[in-house]
């Protein structure tokens, strides 16, 4: 395992006599990611991170084609230990284990959910945590198709969900706060100021920052919409016949 980057001082990288260190990709993610908390992603350019690691920019591009590629290797390196088995259970908890360490593991990074999306990594981290996914469906029954889907549903929620939520919770000193962070005096007084009955009944939750509520409502949806295809799959449906 790579060890974590050291953030560059007066005697860091670029003042240190002889040759440039030895520029590594887990190294690099590890800067990458730390830039990233530190800065966000707006912030996070390679001639910010060329400057963390002590080498010059061009240096960057034999490891990495695009910013595009950094960010699927930092997406890689953020799923690190999420593959591991979940405990013992029914399918659907371990499912919700999974789904739960997941957003754990993007909320661990500022804009992590952002970094995630749209990557495709083919890593260890990343392949084996879908391996997991796969493996707890097929495991309970599901046809392989459904349990491909399934896994398309949990992860896309999951990211989606996630996104939203690091949105709503921008530190105020970024970029996006200064057009107005998301707030929730917004939303009601714009419901108070017209006639809207039914979104002045839901106003509690709309505007609640219970996020892990909200995720852990959502994520039943799906599960128990899981349970109506497990239900009326190939053996349901034979079962069903007269």
């Amino acid at each position: 395992m790579s060890s974590p980057s050291t953030p560059r001082s007066a005697e860091g990288p670029r003042a240190a006599r002889g040759r440039p260190p030895r520029l590594d990709q887990g190294r690099t993610a590890r800067a990458a990611l730390d830039l990233l908390d530190e800065a966000g992603l707006d912030a996070l350019t390679m001639r910010r991170l060329a400057d963390a690691v002590g080498v010059q920019a061009g240096a960057l591009y034999r490891h990495f084609a695009t910013k595009q590629d950094l960010l699927t290797v930092m997406a890689e390196r953020m799923l690190e230990g999420c593959s591991a088995p979940p405990p013992e259970g029914d399918w659907s908890e371990r499912l919700t284990v999974l789904a739960h360490r997941m957003r754990t593991a993007l909320l661990a990074h500022r804009d992590g959910a952002r970094v995630y999306a749209g990557t495709h990594s083919t890593g260890a981290n990343t392949l084996g945590f879908a391996e997991t996914l796969v493996g707890v469906l097929r495991e309970a029954g599901f046809r392989d198709e459904d349990a491909a889907r399934a896994v398309l549903a949990v992860v896309n929620f999951t990211v989606g969900h996630t996104l939203e939520e690091q949105a709503a919770l921008q530190p105020v000193d970024s970029a996006a706060a200064e057009a107005g962070p998301a707030d929730p005096d917004r939303l009601r007084r714009a419901v108070a100021a017209q006639d809207f009955p039914h979104l002045t009944a839901a106003l509690p939750v709309l505007t609640s920052t219970d996020f892990a509520a909200h995720f852990a409502f959502g994520l039943n949806l799906l599960v128990q919409g899981l349970r109506a295809t497990e239900r009326n799959g190939p053996a349901g449906a034979a079962e069903a016949r007269p």
